[in-house]
Order: structure tokens, then sequence, then C-alpha cells
């Protein structure tokens, strides 16, 4: 899931951040809980502490607690008796539905995609939003891989034409599920994926629907198999 684009805040002198001048005060909290699990900053399993949060944040508990309720909402924290708002963490049976769910989402995209490669403008488009997997430099396991992999599945669903697929992959893309599984991975299986990503986009841009599906398969079903040999602590119970 990609981090919002508007009313992050920057920090002022003495380190914290700055709330809006103008409310959006929800979503600022909101964008920043988000980003802060996509970076680490926030553990899976780790309880948020409202007066933490509204001394650092500089907000009342109102918008803090609404913005737990669109966290919970969307899959991102769980609301826990006695213990309160915590980031929530999947369990390796919920980490591997995601994967099964998405996979089906995600060859439809393909071949659709592959098909509207017919369309100048919308294989202009896709070659755009894709250049970055080009780029032969290293990847690591940081906030700015996650954005490219993110970027670039969004690509394909974006040329497919389907706003509702859109809508749906999306909401299968949980900051958590990455904030799990990026501390453990490797090298190999950052450069892996990258090879995987570009053999999808060659058969894109090919047009040839069926080859796009193949490779989408093959890559999320290594995908799954580098989370499945992870270790237990990586999931909840």
């Amino acid at each position: 899931m990609a981090l919002t684009e508007n009313r992050m805040a920057m920090p002022d002198s003495d380190g914290r951040p700055t709330i809006p001048a103008h409310g959006g005060t929800v979503d600022y909290v909101v964008d920043h809980l988000r980003s802060g699990m996509l970076q680490g900053r926030y553990a899976p399993g780790q309880r948020l502490i409202e007066a933490d949060l509204t001394r650092d944040l500089r907000v009342s508990r109102g918008p803090l607690r609404e913005a737990f309720r669109r966290l919970s909402a969307e899959g991102l924290i769980e609301i826990v008796p006695h213990r309160g708002a915590l980031v929530r963490r999947l369990t390796l049976r919920e980490m591997t539905e995601l994967f099964q769910i998405r996979q089906s989402l995600e060859m439809l995209a393909a071949r659709l995609a592959a098909e509207a490669m017919t369309d100048p403008a919308v294989r202009a488009r896709f070659e755009t939003d894709i250049e970055p997997i080009w780029n032969d430099a290293p990847r690591v396991a940081s906030l700015d891989y996650i954005d490219e992999n993110h970027r670039f599945h969004d690509a394909i669903v974006a040329a497919s034409g389907n706003e509702q697929l859109m809508k749906l992959t999306r909401q299968l893309r949980l900051p958590v599920l990455m904030s799990q599984l990026i501390s453990s991975l490797k090298s190999e299986n950052i450069a892996a994926s990258l090879a995987e990503h570009r053999a999808i986009a060659r058969a894109i841009l090919a047009g040839d629907g069926k080859a796009a599906e193949e490779r989408v398969t093959a890559h999320l079903q290594r995908a799954l198999g580098v989370a499945e040999a992870m270790p237990n602590r990586v999931f909840s119970p």
C-alpha cells in the first residue's frame, strides 16, 4: 500500500513533527503510523501507547482514536481489550491466504494489461510506470524497495484498466505484511524478485497474456515459499 502523498508533516526545530495548520489531523496521524509500520518504527505486535503518541505527535486523544479506528478497519492494527491498540501481526495462515487471493487477482490484471498493450497510450504509460525495474543498481531491504515493488504491481493493474481490480489489490497489499517480511529478506530474494518483475513486464509488453499469467504465478509462488520458510517468530501464533 503506497503512502499517501499529502498532509505529511515536517519536524520542527526540536525534531518532533508539526501537525497540519488547517485540519487533516486524523489523516496526518494515520499517515504517520502507517509509514512507521513500513519503516519498522512500529513493529508487528507492538503496543501503540496513547499517552506517548499524543505527546510525540502533538494531537489530542480524539484524532488519535479515530486514526486507530481507521487503521483497524484497514487491518493494520488490532484493538485488544485491556491492552489497547497493537500493530497487527499476521498468522502464517492469514499470510498464505492473502497470497492465494493476490495471485488470482494479479493473474487477471497481467492478462488484461497484456491485452491492452495494443493501445499506444496505455503502453506508453505502462513503460513509464515500470521504468525503475530496468535500473541495475543493487536493491536492499528498505522502504525504497517496498515502494518500487508496490509501484510495479500498481502499474500492471493500472494498465488493465479495471478500477475495481486496483481497489481490491491495494486492500490486500497490507503494510503490516511487508513490515513482517522485509527485515528477513535477503539480497538474493530481492534480486530474484527483480528478475521476475522484468520477465512479467516483457510478457505484458509482448501482448502475451498467457505468459504474463504464468510469470505472475511463478513470482508470487516463489515469494510465498520465501515467506513460509521464515522463522515462526515472524508470525502470530
